[in-house]
């Protein structure tokens, strides 16, 4: 029976090569381990095994998690963000990459002020435009971009997206490259990570560009569903 460490071994190693397939260096990547729904022992088991970041889609759930594991991981928030929830989401994440209007973007702004800094952000697109998604469209991509560059608060560090599920995985590429497309007009400063790939096509968005890749079910197994957080 694999553990959680022989899991992340195997995306690390799956990363790498598919790094070497792009002329990449796998140490560019960062894998991004989602842990929704997932206990805090199993966690932690993956922490010991060398997870550095831990990816959350619900904030109530993180942050009873925040509480029994804390600093040990950077924390990214990858669920949809309620302006009402924004509150809480600084108070527990390093990275916040679901931002998908100027109005949230400046709420999360007024709330990281409030504690006396700033918080690292990217803009969500829907890369697909497919109604069932959040996301900025990619017409208003970069002018978003350009609104939330200039809120106090925020540190603008790229773009977050995801490619329509697919049986083949190579069928989403081009949907990655149309992102990293738009990922590439942004200004220098601001393109410091491109989030895209999970685990069914996370190969594939390295080969089209991804630094950042999220990670959970080839980690932790398959989840149970969760609602109402």
């Amino acid at each position: 029976m694999t553990t959680i460490a022989d899991n992340l071994a195997a995306v690390r190693e799956r990363i790498a090569n598919a790094a070497d397939r792009a002329g990449r260096k796998s140490s560019e990547i960062r894998l991004v381990t989602v842990s929704k729904t997932i206990d805090v022992e199993r966690i932690k088991e993956a922490i010991a095994a060398g997870a550095t970041d831990l990816g959350e889609n619900y904030v109530q759930e993180a942050l009873e998690k925040w509480q029994a594991i804390g600093p040990a991981a950077r924390w990214h928030f990858i669920g949809h963000l309620q302006k009402n929830k924004a509150r809480h989401a600084v108070e527990a994440f390093d990275m916040i990459q679901s931002v998908d209007s100027a109005e949230l973007a400046g709420e999360i702004g007024k709330r990281a002020l409030a504690r006396g800094g700033a918080v690292d952000v990217l803009i969500e697109i829907n890369v697909a435009e497919e109604e069932a998604k959040f996301g900025a469209t990619p017409s208003d991509a970069l002018a978003l971009a350009e609104q939330v560059s200039t809120i106090q608060g925020i540190r603008l560090q790229g773009f977050m997206g995801m490619a329509p599920f697919v049986g083949d995985p190579d069928d989403a590429r081009p949907y990655f490259a149309r992102l990293k497309g738009l990922w590439d007009k942004l200004p220098k400063e601001q393109r410091l990570w491109l989030s895209m790939g999970m685990s069914h096509d996370f190969e594939a968005a390295i080969l089209e560009g991804s630094n950042m890749v999220r990670v959970g079910t080839a980690i932790f197994g398959a989840r149970k569903a969760k609602t109402g957080l």
